[in-house]
Order: C-alpha cells, then sequence, then structure tokens
C-alpha cells in the first residue's frame, strides 16, 4: 500500500542547511524514516524550497514511515502543527479516471542519449577508447540544459506517462504593458514548443545544477534538474498509475521524478 508524506523542515537549524544543500544527504535523510537496510524501500522524493522560510520534503513509499528523526532534527518538534503528515495514497490511484485534469508539479533530471556527445568527459573519452573497432558503441546519458530543451523534453514524453499538457487559458496581454525582464522571458518564451498547437498549460519554474562528493569523496555526482508545473489531463488510467508510482526519468535518489498532482482551484 503506497503512502504520501509531507515533512515540514526548519531551514535554520544546522541539520537542516546540511539536508537542504545536498541530495545526497537528504537522500539518507529518507531512507532513514524506513526500517531495514539502506536502499530496501525504493521511495520517490521531492524537496520543493520556493518557500525558503518552511521548505517541505514529499516522499512516497510502499510502506509507511517514521519520520521521528526528521522532525526531531531539523524541523520544529515542539512547535504546534502537522510536522509530518503521511497519507494513504491508494484512494487517489481509485478515483483517477481518463479526462480528469490536475495541477501537477514535477522536478526531473531531463536528459537524452547520444553516441556522439558534443563535449565528451574524460570518462567518456576512455569508454569510446575501450569499444573495439567495428562495434557500435554504447549511447551515453547527457542532460538538456537550456529551459527549451528541458521543456521540450518534457512535451515530447507526456504521451508514455499517460498523460497530456491542457492547452493555455491565459488571454494575451493588455497593449501598453512593459516588456517582461529577460529572466521571465526565458521561462514565459519556451511555452509554446509544438507548431500550431497552441501555448501549453505548463511552465519551469526553477532550474538547478547539482553537484556533490559521493561515498569517500573520490566520485563526483553532477546533474542538472528542472521543475515543471502546470495542468495535465489524463488519457491512460493504467499508463498514468504507473508513472505516479515508478517516477520520470533518473536520478531519483537524489529527488526527481516524483509527479505529484492536485484538485485544479476553481477559476
Amino acid at each position: 500500500m503506497p503512502y504520501l508524506s509531507r515533512i515540514r523542515i526548519n531551514p535554520l537549524r544546522t541539520q537542516s542547511r546540511r539536508l537542504l544543500a545536498s541530495p545526497h544527504v537528504l537522500h539518507g535523510a529518507v531512507q532513514g524514516g524506513f526500517p531495514g537496510p539502506p536502499g530496501a524501500e525504493r521511495t520517490l522524493w521531492r524537496l520543493d524550497a520556493d518557500d525558503p522560510y518552511r521548505p517541505h520534503v514529499y516522499v512516497l513509499s510502499r510502506s509507511r514511515p517514521d519520520w521521528t528523526h526528521l522532525v526531531e532534527s531539523a524541523g520544529w518538534p515542539g512547535a504546534a502543527g502537522e510536522h509530518a503528515a503521511v497519507r494513504d495514497y491508494a484512494p487517489l490511484l481509485k478515483r483517477l479516471a481518463e479526462g480528469q485534469e490536475y495541477a501537477f508539479r514535477l522536478t526531473a533530471n531531463p536528459v537524452r542519449n547520444t553516441v556522439k556527445p558534443e563535449f565528451l568527459t574524460p570518462s567518456q573519452a576512455k569508454k569510446l577508447a575501450r569499444v573495439p573497432e567495428g562495434t557500435k558503441a554504447r549511447g551515453f546519458r547527457v542532460a538538456h540544459r537550456t529551459a527549451q530543451a528541458q521543456l521540450d523534453w518534457f512535451l515530447g514524453h507526456t504521451d508514455r506517462w499517460g498523460f497530456g499538457v491542457s492547452g493555455s487559458r491565459t488571454d494575451p496581454a493588455a497593449p501598453g504593458l512593459a516588456e517582461p525582464s529577460d529572466d521571465v522571458r526565458d521561462v514565459q518564451d519556451v511555452q509554446d514548443v509544438r507548431p500550431g498547437s497552441g501555448p501549453q498549460e505548463v511552465r519551469i519554474t526553477a532550474r538547478r545544477r547539482h553537484s556533490f562528493a559521493k561515498g569517500d569523496g573520490t566520485r563526483r555526482v553532477t546533474f542538472n534538474s528542472a521543475t515543471f508545473e502546470g495542468r495535465l489531463r489524463i488519457r491512460d488510467v493504467e499508463l498514468f498509475s504507473a508513472t505516479l508510482l515508478a517516477g520520470i526519468g533518473p536520478a531519483k535518489a537524489y529527488g526527481c521524478g516524483l509527479l505529484t498532482v492536485a484538485p485544479l482551484r476553481q477559476e
């Protein structure tokens, strides 16, 4: 039986700053919510820090967790309120139906596979050098780095995830309004990415490059993430349910892949 958890994080505490600074450290804290050896429980999780004064961690798990350690070390253990909400996820899955629309949020690691990366890393160059002559090399996983490419990746894969992105209901800007800043335009201008389709109800709200040491410090992990928000319409219930439970894309251990949905607000 799956469960969806939401844990409040106090950003002013020392342990909280360690968690917020490293997906690797936060992954370990998430795994600490389940009994058994590390990695025994496969989870999806996401850090939502758009409110810097009260970030939240969302976790989707197969078994019911205990977040006492996170609340005590990185939350507000003595304050009023619900510090770690844990909800049964099954009722949501049972309510899903074709044609339903939901607001959604997803932090993902947009990538593509290619046998000819534009810029070879030292490890990729070594792998290519070891490929026997006449043998086809395996593709390398390469990150999409621009907002345009990341949104293209997202919209190009929604069919295989069981949903489509709804058309935008935003009216044109009134005449005479100032042009948006470059930062805003970078997000707005990539909304219409399908010729003739019109704007899609999706936007990128955050983009980050993560880099941190793992293990004994000799190995470094680097990846890019993008947070997508908007409105989706379910096309295939079975496929969509599987997407919610399995997650989207790589880097799931580091906070990518969890797609969450919520009822649309009354307009």
